[in-house]
């Protein structure tokens, strides 16, 4: 990185820094493990021959078994692009205005989980619903292991709730579906005959700037073999969306081949649920008391907030890689 002209080519510089990133991670508390265990037995030492230090002595044994477990979680990242970012979508379903708004908390859910872990994010598809919410986005989740966490969020989740949009006041149930794919660079071989493609273009709508429902600048791409759809209509011109739909396809595509290698083990856990009762992931409670709970692995929080904020959504992630490792 410190080489003359290491930036001048941006793409490439950026995928270095990514993958620094990404050795970081791994080696920086391993690095700290060990230099820590090593200190730990001096600190042993000195506390035999000195008891106010036993305090001392038991908050960094603490510590370190927090590291460790760290790095046991990390080390079940190890399927073959559990490394690479993520591309994460989120359509409403069955629900009505309810699942559109419930599709965007979702959204802003996942965005701050990201922000949180020093992820880069980027939108780089937004349908608005008339009423409410969204009909359906999409999420680029760049950083270390991204994709590795969030695609155990594959499937659909429930959300339970007086709803806003009801003037009676009743109980609403509603529900929104999620797709994870890896975001995966040109170095993967992804094999799409151009002609296996057809590439539709259609007017952009909501914010975007002046070309929206003026221009055929969004593009929807078909992948006629597998009827794989991906579309894109945040950019400013229609070659920027054309470019960010194949890499969309191309990471849906891979998506599908890892699919097919899991398959036995896919069998075991069903993340690619049914849309509706009974099929979801996940159940988010705001009536008649305030909980989450995953159906698959039972992780429990009792404070939705504290969910929808991000800050205690990775221990439903950590909870399902510790359920694919036969750790839970």
């Amino acid at each position: 990185m410190g080489q003359p002209g290491f930036w001048d080519d941006n793409e490439s510089a950026q995928k270095n820094v990514m993958e620094l990133k990404g050795l970081k991670v791994i080696v920086s508390p391993l690095n700290d493990l060990t230099s820590s265990v090593e200190d730990l037995a001096a600190l042993f030492e000195m506390a035999e021959e000195d008891s106010s230090l036993i305090d001392e002595v038991t908050g960094e044994v603490d510590r370190l078994e927090q590291v460790l477990d760290d790095l046991e979680l990390k080390a079940l990242l190890n399927g073959p692009n559990d490394h690479a970012g993520a591309i994460l979508s989120i359509n409403a379903r069955d629900g009505g205005t309810d699942a559109n708004d419930w599709a965007d908390m979702m959204l802003r859910m996942y965005s701050a989980w990201a922000v949180a872990q020093d992820y880069k994010i980027e939108l780089l598809d937004r349908d608005d619903n008339e009423e409410a919410g969204i009909n359906q986005a999409t999420l680029a989740v760049r950083g270390p292991m991204a994709y590795g966490y969030l695609k155990g969020e594959e499937g659909i989740h429930r959300l339970v709730r007086i709803s806003p949009f009801n003037s009676e006041g009743k109980r609403q149930t509603s529900f929104a579906a999620v797709s994870v794919s890896p975001e995966i660079d040109d170095s993967i071989e992804v094999d799409i005959e151009k002609k296996d493609v057809r590439e539709d273009t259609f007017r952009a709508s909501g914010a975007g700037g002046q070309h929206v429902n003026k221009t055929d600048s969004a593009i929807r791409l078909t992948h006629i073999p597998t009827n794989t759809v991906v579309q894109c209509q945040n950019q400013r011109s229609q070659h920027q969306n054309r470019d960010t739909a194949w890499k969309m396809l191309r990471a849906k595509l891979a998506r599908i081949e890892e699919e097919k290698r899991e398959a036995e083990e896919a069998r075991k856990y069903e993340t690619q649920a049914r849309s509706g009762f009974g099929s979801q992931i996940r159940n988010y409670f705001l009536h008649p008391d305030q909980r989450v709970k995953d159906a698959r692995t039972g992780h429990y929080v009792g404070n939705f907030n504290s969910v929808m904020d991000g800050s205690e959504l990775q221990g439903f992630l950590d909870a399902f890689l510790r359920l694919k490792a036969g750790k839970a």
